[in-house]
Order: C-alpha cells, then sequence, then structure tokens
C-alpha cells in the first residue's frame, strides 16, 4: 500500500488518538471530582464505595481464582477503599458479560463440529507415553486434536519466514486469513498486500484481521475500508474508544496466516519492518515461526474464524473451508511425529498457553529452553521452574538485553536473582530484542507460538501456538537456541545486585503484575 502521505494521516491519527485519551482523562478526573470533594453527598458517595469495596474484598476472598489475583486486588482495595472495590467490578462486569459468553460458548460448538474425527491421539499414547497427559489436556479438556505425520518448518529469524509466506501466498486457490496484532506499512507489508490485491481480484476470499491497540499509531484511520475497496475483507479486533472500559484490556495477540486449510503459519511475527529486520530500532530482532502443511493447518483456518465470528460475521458451516483429501497429500514429504495446534482465549478458566507451559516445564526430565522478550509470572510459575532446576532439570530461559518497554524490563529483571539462585541459567540477547515465544524440552517436545511469559498473555489476550511431539521440528528449535545462546550475556548473580530503593520497587511492582 503506498502511504506517500504518511506524515499527514499519521499527525491526523495521533491528533485522534490525543483526543480520545484526553475524553479518558476528562472521565476520570469527573469521577475523582464527585467522590472527593467535600459536599454531603460526595461524603454519602465516600461512604458507599467503601462498603462497597468491603464486600467486594470478602468477595474476592471466597472465589476460585489465582493466588496472584486475589492478593493484588485484595491489596490494591486496602490502598485505595474508595476506589479499589468499584475498579474491580468495573472490570470485572465488563469482561465476563452473559451475552459475550454465551456467543463464544456458540461458536466454539461451531467449532468443534468442523473439526476432523480421526484424531492422532491413539497412535501419540502409544507413541508418546510420557507426553500423554499433557497431549490429552490439550484435546480431550482444551478441544484441540493431535495429527501425526505433519509437514512442518521452523523459521529463525523472520526474514527467512516471510520470504517463504510470499510463495504460498502466490499459490493460494481458495482462501487466504491473516490475523496479526500489528500491521503496519513498509517493506514487509507492501508485497503481502501487492499479493492479497491480485488474489482478490481473482475470487480468492482474502480475510484480514488486526487487533486496533496494536496498531495504534501505525495505520491510518480508513486503512479497513482502502483494504475492502479492493475486495479485501477486513475487521479490526476491538476498536478502542474514548469511553471507560475494561473490555480495552482483551486484545488480540495471535500471528495466523491461514491458506486454503492446507498451509498455516504462527509464531510471534507480526507484520511490520523491524520483525525482518529491515529496521533496526532495537538491533537485530531475533524472532521465530512455524509454517505447518497438513490436516492440522485447518485448526489455525479455525482459529481465525474463530474470531472472525466474534466480532460479528455468521458463518451456516466451517466445514467448507477444510480441504478435501487426495492423494497429492501421500505424496508429499512427511514428517515423523505429532503437532497440536492449539489457542487461548480471555473469556474461559482454562488458561490454555499457561497449563502448556506449565506442563512442559512440571514433566521435565533432562533440559527446558525458553525464549520470551518478558519474564513477569506468578509465584505457581516461579515455583514450577525452581523445582524442576533443583530436581537436576536444566532450566535456561532467554531474554532480550534492549528492552521495548523499560517497566516491564525493569520487571522481568526483578525475577533473574531467585531464578539464579535455584540454578537456572538466565541469558540476554546482546544483539537486539528477543521476540519469539519457544518453549523446547528433553529432545521429545516444542511449542512455537505467540504468547510471551507475562500476565497479559497468559490471561488476558488471545494467543495461539503449535505443540509438537517427537518430531524433527524439536531439534532444529533446541539448535536454533543453542547457537543463540553464544550470541548472549549469561547474567549471573553478581549482576543482580541493587541497593534496596530498587529492590523495594521491584518488589511493589510485582505486587500488581496481575493487574498490568
Amino acid at each position: 500500500m503506498n502511504f506517500s502521505k504518511k506524515p499527514k494521516w499519521f499527525r491526523e491519527l495521533l491528533r485522534r488518538r490525543l483526543f480520545f485519551c484526553l475524553l479518558i482523562f476528562v472521565q476520570l478526573a469527573a469521577l475523582l471530582f464527585l467522590i472527593l470533594n467535600q459536599s454531603r453527598t460526595s461524603v454519602i458517595i465516600s461512604h458507599i464505595l467503601q462498603l462497597v469495596s468491603i464486600v467486594v474484598a470478602i468477595h474476592i476472598i471466597s472465589r476460585r481464582d489465582k493466588e496472584a489475583y486475589k492478593l493484588t486486588w485484595v491489596f490494591f482495595i486496602l490502598i485505595f477503599p474508595i476506589f479499589g472495590g468499584l475498579l474491580y467490578l468495573f472490570f470485572f462486569c465488563q469482561t465476563r458479560s452473559k451475552k459475550l459468553l454465551k456467543k463464544t460458548e456458540e461458536i466454539r460448538g461451531l467449532i468443534k463440529a468442523a473439526q476432523p474425527s480421526d484424531s492422532a491421539f491413539a497412535k501419540a499414547a502409544q507413541s508418546m507415553p510420557d507426553r500423554i497427559r499433557q497431549i490429552e489436556y490439550l484435546e480431550k479438556y482444551a478441544g484441540f486434536p493431535i495429527y501425526e505425520n505433519e509437514c512442518a518448518e521452523y523459521f529463525s529469524p523472520g526474514e527467512t519466514f516471510w520470504e517463504r509466506l510470499l510463495c504460498d501466498l502466490e499459490q493460494a486457490e481458495k482462501y487466504i486469513f491473516i490475523e496479526s496484532f500489528i500491521i503496519e506499512d513498509g517493506e514487509m507489508w507492501n508485497p503481502i498486500f501487492s499479493i492479497l490485491k491480485q488474489k482478490a481480484s481473482h475470487g480468492v476470499d482474502v480475510r484480514i484481521l488486526y487487533d486496533d491497540m496494536g496498531c495504534f499509531l501505525r495505520l491510518p484511520r480508513n486503512f479497513a475500508k482502502e483494504l475492502r475497496g479492493y475486495g479485501i475483507q477486513c475487521e479490526v479486533f476491538n476498536r478502542f474508544v474514548p469511553f471507560l472500559s475494561a473490555v480495552q484490556n482483551f486484545r488480540d495477540h495471535r500471528k495466523i496466516v491461514a491458506i486454503d486449510g492446507k498451509i498455516a503459519y504462527t509464531g510471534g511475527l507480526n507484520i511490520a519492518d523491524e520483525y525482518i529486520n529491515k529496521i533496526h530500532p532495537l538491533g537485530h530482532w531475533k524472532d521465530a515461526g512455524v509454517r505447518i502443511e497438513g490436516e492440522s493447518a485447518f485448526g489455525f483456518s479455525l482459529m481465525f474464524l474463530q474470531m472472525w465470528m466474534l466480532l460479528g460475521h455468521n458463518e451456516a458451516s466451517l466445514s467448507v473451508y477444510r480441504p478435501e483429501k487426495n492423494s497429492e497429500n501421500s505424496k508429499k514429504k512427511k514428517m515423523d511425529g505429532f503437532v497440536q495446534p492449539y489457542s487461548s482465549e480471555p473469556l474461559t478458566s482454562k488458561n490454555v498457553s499457561e497449563e502448556v507451559y506449565m506442563q512442559i516445564i512440571s514433566k521435565a526430565k533432562k533440559y527446558v529452553y525458553i525464549e520470551t522478550p518478558y519474564l513477569i509470572v506468578d509465584n505457581s510459575m516461579i515455583t514450577a521452574l525452581t523445582i524442576a532446576a533443583k530436581s537436576g532439570v536444566d532450566i535456561r530461559i532467554m531474554t532480550p538485553f534492549h528492552w521495548d518497554k523499560r517497566f516491564v524490563h525493569f520487571m522481568t529483571r526483578s525475577y533473574y536473582r531467585e531464578l539464579i539462585r535455584a540454578g537456572i541459567k538466565i541469558y540476554e540477547y546482546t544483539p537486539g530484542f528477543i521476540h519469539s515465544k519457544i518453549f523446547v524440552c528433553d529432545d521429545e517436545i516444542a511449542t512455537v507460538g505467540t504468547a510471551n511469559m507475562d500476565f497479559r498473555s497468559l490471561y488476558l489476550q488471545f494467543e495461539c501456538g503449535a505443540f509438537f511431539c517427537g518430531s524433527q521440528m524439536v531439534h532444529e528449535v533446541r539448535e536454533d537456541f543453542l547457537q543463540t545462546v553464544s550470541l548472549c550475556k549469561e547474567i549471573t548473580e553478581e549482576d543482580c545486585r541493587s541497593n534496596a530503593f530498587v529492590r523495594f520497587l521491584q518488589d511493589l511492582f510485582r505486587l500488581f503484575a496481575p493487574l498490568l
């Protein structure tokens, strides 16, 4: 897309966003004035809100929820007895509406009906008995079938991913579904857009879904409208609005490209130039993605369609998007092992991405290697990591040296000392920024996806990934990690030394990590 007038549209977009933020600030100021001024009405309102906070605190304590969330909210209410309870109700009531949950359940029913009935679960149980509990969790509880002998490729860094993607887009015959947290004009997007326009003009069903907050200052206001003018269907997830709304906290952080139900891509790569190292705002950008070809690719088509329907589109049947089986499939280069596409969402209590990570750590026998841009987790994850390390498992975690969010990196480093003392090795990627989200364990299993190791990814965002068992993919991820270690600085306990004030700030901020 040729944005020759980018400075003009950017200034216009910036003014609009700032105006929205100003409206939110005005609403907050009005609420504070109503509560804090000394009128009789305000005093009565303050007493009512304090009573509400007490009731809410009791309710929070009685809920079967994550201890970190319960502790944070109760602590917050103690500090702010007037606003705390009101803020909790504000978040909880909006994000758990019955209408939204009912719609989500209906969509899940359609997704389940469209899934293949010939799962490879029995073969996986026989081939990978030590991993069957995790496979069973994903298939039987979370609802994501496992597939065998799929053709998969691992890409790192992002520029290798991009070149292969363009070739596959050129071959699309029926549909192209793209879901991305970030889309931005540039050298990565422009050739993709050229192919999408051409395919749409030839009758291919082209759909794009992007997150409004992820593209906050990256896209012009009329971006979706312009795409529709070329015959490309486009939707914006959870538009930013100038009103106090906890729903704004839900973001679509998935990265999916689904082509004809036969080929799918996922991983950490958004559609912007830094992801393929055309620009270097933070040094070299280390990311990871995976390409899957075979029946499992249809699982990512279903994930996209789930979000598409959540935005108001109706689909009579999802099975029409599944490719027909033919003899060509048997001629393709096959890969040993199994793959299990999965996703997680904030509208349920399943926390699938967290469970995938936790089970990898808890079932590890030899090693677990992790790459993540952010490390802000609760005590259950810290406990799982430290127990595994103290039990002789080689735990290594790689994070960025060059940060994109100072506060988040400050909190990430607050965990280092505790983890290092437990025997975990921490590495920071010195050439630039680590954005990949990978786990690899015992030369047997690995996952490549979109979920960071932070509260936002694990509990508040729509995420996805691919879980691999007993395949060559596992060895490729392992080798990539070990090669990258040579470019990193290993963090020692000495490096974690800081003054008492910094340690106090880190401990204080960690209390509020679940609310970030």
